[in-house]
């Protein structure tokens, strides 16, 4: 059988263009299937984002600045709908706590149930407006999909889920992770970066997939 084509995908939870990127993922696992594999890695972006966005956009309305301008990002597109709230009312501290849950999910409960709930994180977020940088917020979103928090919070207590967020950041920094969301296909042989079109996406895809090698280049 032929290995499915491997596409790295990098993240931060809390990033409103990751978010507009679920749809076309969504749509490139129910296209292709088996002949691709997404494997996913967190990105820190918003890892301080309570100093960040205040700092960053203090010229233009702090954090209803910020507000604003993911109100405008996700406008256009009807499958990330977005609460008004965020960033006005919700001010999520930091994206690290959902990045370590996530991998403590992995460790303990499997790849697929993790990226299942970075999904329910993600949409409990942008929709619901909750504060997902909470641990509390994130064991009852856990508890309330039917999984193991207890087997979860073991993988943070000793540390396996840290390290594992830790190998992400810091193959991210290897890599020279742009921002989020970015796509590595097949080992580097494609580089995508932030609000790429699903037609584009599709289209690199299919062509590594006609033409497979074992050559690993950058773009």
């Amino acid at each position: 059988m032929t290995k499915p084509l491997v596409i790295d995908y990098y993240s931060d939870v809390l990033c409103v263009w990751a978010w507009i990127a679920q749809r076309r993922i969504d749509e490139l696992n129910e296209k292709l299937g088996d002949k691709i594999e997404f494997r996913y890695h967190y990105v820190d972006i918003f890892g301080d984002a309570s100093h960040k966005i205040p700092n960053q956009w203090r010229d233009k309305d702090g954090f209803l600045g910020f507000a604003k301008h993911v109100q405008e990002s996700s406008a256009p597109y009807v499958d990330a709908p977005t609460n008004s709230e965020l960033w006005k009312t919700v001010q999520p501290k930091s994206s690290a706590n959902p990045h370590l849950v996530l991998k403590g999910i992995a460790i303990t409960l499997g790849e697929n149930i993790s990226a299942e709930m970075a999904l329910l994180f993600r949409q409990a977020f942008f929709i619901e407006a909750k504060d997902i940088s909470q641990l509390n917020v994130l064991f009852a979103l856990i508890e309330s999909a039917g999984h193991n928090v207890a087997a979860v919070k073991e993988a943070l207590n000793d540390g396996s889920a840290i390290g594992a967020l830790m190998a992400d950041y810091q193959q991210a920094k290897l890599l020279i992770i742009k921002g989020s969301p970015t796509y590595i296909i097949d080992n580097g042989r494609q580089v995508l970066y932030g609000n790429v079109g699903y037609r584009v996406l599709f289209a690199n895809i299919e062509e590594q997939l006609k033409s497979p090698t074992n050559e690993a280049s950058w773009c």
